[in-house]
């Protein structure tokens, strides 16, 4: 029986090689786009409490919905913003514990036909005639559970890590690479830490 022939793959015509030399070496000569440093929303105050069995948090930011976002709440464009809650243990020979995670996710939108905007967290939603009211409510945190003192080792020391943010990710593609470069997208605050021991 003859052998199987030997194959390979085709080799390249001259044409195609120039082509495929020239797009690498334009990739290679374009410029990546710089990661833009994010627009800081203020942590005015937060603190802890228990009652109930229940950690609750209370929380104030003082959000501010730049130019460019609300031109594109104007254009249909819909904005999630996000208040990061973790509680974690520190261990000072390995990575932090991670006791619980109580992420609260915000849809802000425009309503055209009522010329309201509309601002849904959970199943509960809500409609403002101005956009400073959408950002109070989201920078405000009034007494949130966000663990029971009963997941948690008693007298051991916890930290809980709190930050807002504007959520890139849920946005349309071309606006996620948008994002990338430019400042008005990268809104969020600075993560604040607050110390406490579980009763």
């Amino acid at each position: 029986m003859p052998p199987f022939p030997v194959t390979g793959p085709r080799p390249f015509s001259p044409a195609r090689r120039r082509f495929v030399a020239g797009c690498a070496a334009a990739l290679a000569a374009a410029p990546a786009a710089p990661r833009a440093r994010a627009d800081v929303i203020p942590f005015n105050a937060a603190e802890l409490r228990v009652e109930e069995g229940e950690v609750l948090l209370t929380a104030d930011f003082a959000l501010a919905i730049n130019a460019t976002l609300e031109e594109a709440l104007q254009r249909g464009i819909p904005l999630y913003f996000v208040l990061d809650v973790e509680i974690v243990r520190p261990r000072w020979y390995w990575f932090d514990e991670k006791a619980a995670n109580a992420p609260v996710q915000h849809r802000v939108s425009w309503q055209p036909l009522t010329r309201q905007y509309r601002l849904a967290s959970g199943l509960l939603t809500q409609s403002f005639d101005s956009l400073a009211e959408v950002e109070r409510l989201i920078g405000r945190v009034n007494s949130r559970a966000i663990a029971r003192v009963a997941d948690l080792e008693r007298g051991a020391r916890y930290e809980v890590v709190v930050r807002l943010r504007l959520d890139v990710n849920q946005l349309p593609k071309p606006f996620q690479v948008n994002a990338l470069a430019s400042r008005d997208w990268q809104l969020a605050s600075e993560p604040r830490r607050i110390a406490f021991v579980a009763p």
